[in-house]
């Protein structure tokens, strides 16, 4: 059914640009937002992992101990921190003093800590350690080892939860209305994805014409430019929150929104936790949240490891990440300007939301197929079953990206919108960060579980494993759509 607020748009703007002529100066400073946080998240994505899974004595084993042991305690001190905070400052405070953050450590990374990575590195202590504890605990040992490069892993990882998921998305929800985010959500998941085309050339470009001799130049320039769209973001929020937010009461209700643009919650952490535990709702979404980063990560690492083996510098490493990031841009800009919102206006939420589910798990499926049964690439293909495995993996990450942009978020974030403006600040806080890292660090457990079970000290001894692991994920992700999709029948549609 067509939304009566665009009757009386154009035709190709009823699709393509779903905007009220008044909207636009609120929708288009979001959008840039967008695009901002996610040209950073694009470029960082691409070094965090060339640095760690190509220095000296690490491969992709050393990520799920990064994302298991290290990101989740970390992202759990960063909520608790949050939560307290938000009870003191401003939201608007928070938000500059985060991003302050951040920019500070890239720049102190860049400037300083990487361009002496060899004399900060323990290589000597590192070496006699493998020793001590053997080859097949050299995953371990390659933490400490490369204690700086697994330091930007962190940062880098966190950028994207605090950043994209707590900072931008917690904005948007106080400031739209549940029509505004039918009409505009994805728009702003569009700019994302116009951001990830255009970051994946700019590395590749650092990385491999401009500095092409001088890796540590292009890690300078590349994190110079994310300093620079750091600024931007600030600058685009103070816009907001201090001109046109406050300016026009058909974009802003000083009676209303201000409440919420300004709320400081009193839910502590765990109280967040048993908010998430004792709401439906809620445990539906972080059940989505959960299942998303087991799937994905289970089937991400391996195919890291096998992309290691194809391509062992950290510049063509850093290089084809960069050109799958860039792809998925590309395909996720153009599904989501012109597919995924008139499907999420004219088929519905549950069947938007049941798309990135089947599709990632299919894909996911048949990578690992790939990878267990070589000998049948080998009889259909005449090029190497390495980089057989290494393009249908890409291929995979292309799928699972695109679906996350063009339909995951979007339809996670409009199932905020029907809450309780403490469930908005506090719950999304717990499922974003925490429920995020728990699906990354759950698959990481896994993992590690099974590899010092097999004693190899290899990811790629123990895929078969993960077959029916991802398979029983799937079928939870799909259960907790049904429960929601029935929590919001319960809740009358908003019109406001």
């Amino acid at each position: 059914m067509s939304d009566p607020l665009l009757a009386n748009l154009p035709k190709w703007r009823r699709i393509l640009w779903p905007v009220h002529s008044y909207e636009f100066k609120k929708v288009l400073p979001l959008f840039l937002m967008k695009f901002c946080f996610s040209f950073t998240y694009g470029i960082l994505t691409a070094m965090k992992d060339a640095s760690v899974v190509t220095a000296r004595g690490s491969g992709a084993e050393v990520i799920p101990i990064l994302k298991g042991w290290i990101v989740l305690p970390i992202a759990l001190g960063t909520t608790l921190l949050f939560s307290k905070l938000s009870n003191i400052y401003r939201r608007d405070t928070l938000f500059y003093a985060i991003v302050l953050f951040f920019m500070s450590f890239l720049a102190f990374y860049g400037f300083f800590l990487h361009p002496n990575l060899e004399a900060f590195s323990p290589h000597a202590s590192a070496d006699w350690l493998v020793q001590i504890l053997g080859e097949h605990n050299s995953h371990w040992i390659a933490i400490y080892r490369n204690w700086g490069p697994s330091l930007f892993f962190v940062i880098a990882e966190l950028w994207g939860q605090v950043g994209i998921f707590l900072l931008f998305w917690g904005f948007v929800n106080r400031i739209c209305n549940f029509n505004e985010a039918k009409r505009c959500y994805n728009l702003f998941i569009a700019g994302g994805d116009l951001a990830q085309m255009f970051a994946g050339p700019i590395v590749c470009y650092c990385t491999g014409r401009l500095f092409a001799a001088h890796f540590s130049q292009a890690v300078q320039s590349l994190i110079l430019i994310v300093i620079i769209f750091g600024c931007l973001i600030m600058g685009l929020h103070w816009l907001l929150t201090t001109k046109i937010l406050r300016g026009d009461p058909r974009l802003f209700c000083p009676e209303q929104e201000a409440e919420k643009l300004e709320l400081k919650t009193k839910l502590t952490l765990l109280q967040s936790l048993k908010l998430i535990a004792t709401s439906p709702a809620l445990r539906a979404i972080a059940t989505m949240v959960v299942a998303y980063g087991l799937v994905v990560n289970l089937t991400e690492v391996t195919w890291k490891a096998n992309l290691k083996l194809a391509f062992p510098l950290p510049a063509d490493y850093q290089s084809f990440v960069a050109s799958v990031n860039s792809s998925v841009g590309f395909c996720s800009f153009f599904i989501t300007l012109f597919f995924s919102g008139m499907i999420i206006r004219f088929l519905g939420w549950r069947f938007s939301a049941q798309l990135p589910p089947i599709l990632i798990g299919a894909t996911s499926l048949l990578f690992l197929f790939f990878f267990l049964y070589p000998q049948w690439l080998s009889s259909l293909f005449t090029i190497s079953p390495l980089m057989i495995i290494v393009f249908a993996g890409a291929f995979q990450n292309v799928i699972t990206k695109v679906m996350k942009y063009a339909f995951f978020d979007s339809t996670k974030e409009m199932s905020f919108i029907r809450l309780d403006t403490e469930s908005k600040v506090k719950g999304k806080a717990a499922v974003d960060v925490i429920g995020s890292r728990l699906g990354k660090s759950g698959a990481a457990w896994i993992q590690l579980f099974l590899i010092q079970l097999a004693g190899t000290g290899s990811v790629l001894s123990i895929t078969h494993f993960l077959v029916p692991i991802i398979v029983c994920t799937l079928v939870f992700w799909l259960l907790a759509i049904r429960s929601l999709n029935r929590e919001f029948t319960k809740t009358a549609p908003v019109t406001t």
